[in-house]
């Protein structure tokens, strides 16, 4: 379904700033994969979402999705078919529009054959109305209210839900709950859980929590300089334990996981 063909990518190369992001990195995810992503600051895990959905173009390598290669297919081509949170509740609405505004324009993004100028219809807007009471934030009766005006957690569903509205091929997530407090980001987690569930929506998950990186999805993964150093999934991940998790970083690194944010999930 998705497959990266040791890509690569440097930031600033032959200068004082040059930074090896990604380096050799493959992977292959299945139809319906769920992989968590976890490791410490710098390791590429946002790096290896950037260049997935087309943020920059790597300097090496391949990626193919659903048997295409979309290697040099602009940004704006992939957002039709792959949905993206990021950390920053702020980013992937526009705050000035209205609720029911940015939906439509995430519906007629995604929507195969849909003109991005194309008028909204009434049973558009109801579908709108319906999707936004499964959040279960009583949205739906303030469509007509600027997305500005939405808390953290509130816009973050919303956000959600544009991504996740016309299902797509792929989903993104990266640390998407982190800004949130614990409550709220434990319900959008449950939304998150529940609409992946919904569409057998396969999704790479970067989280800096250690128990959701093994309670989550069906795979886990785990990055260190720009590599993926862990891939377990089946029999081996359901009897893993936060400790067995940071063994392996030790044995797979040659170090220990020094990440302050990573190690207090732990408690």
């Amino acid at each position: 379904m998705l497959r990266l063909e040791h890509i690569k990518k440097t930031f600033n190369p032959g200068t004082v700033n040059e930074k090896r992001a990604v380096w050799d990195l493959s992977l292959h995810l299945k139809p319906g994969d769920f992989a968590t992503i976890i490791g410490s600051n710098g390791a590429g895990k946002s790096t290896m979402l950037n260049a997935i959905s087309g943020s920059f173009y790597v300097d090496e390598g391949a990626i193919y999705l659903d048997g295409k290669n979309i290697t040099f297919v602009e940004e704006y081509k992939r957002s039709r078919v792959i949905g993206r949170l990021f950390q920053d509740p702020l980013r992937g609405t526009a705050p000035h529009m209205t609720m029911e505004e940015n939906l439509a324009l995430a519906y007629l993004r995604a929507s195969e054959g849909s003109n991005p100028f194309s008028r909204i219809s009434k049973k558009d807007k109801a579908f709108f109305r319906e999707q936004l009471s499964l959040l279960d934030m009583g949205l739906e009766d303030r469509m007509k209210q600027p997305v500005g005006l939405l808390s953290g957690g509130q816009r973050q569903a919303l956000t959600l839900l544009m991504a996740t509205m016309v299902p797509p091929k792929l989903l993104l997530l990266d640390e998407h709950t982190a800004a949130l407090d614990p409550g709220t980001a434990k319900k959008v987690l449950g939304l998150t859980a529940r609409m992946i569930e919904k569409h057998q929506t396969t999704c790479l998950m970067v989280t800096h929590n250690m128990h959701q990186a093994l309670e989550l999805g069906n795979r886990t993964l785990m990055m260190d300089s720009g590599k993926i150093i862990l891939d377990v999934e089946g029999e081996e991940r359901a009897h893993m334990t936060v400790s067995d998790l940071l063994n392996k970083f030790q044995s797979n690194s040659k170090r220990a996981l020094d990440n302050d944010r990573i190690l207090l999930s732990m408690e």
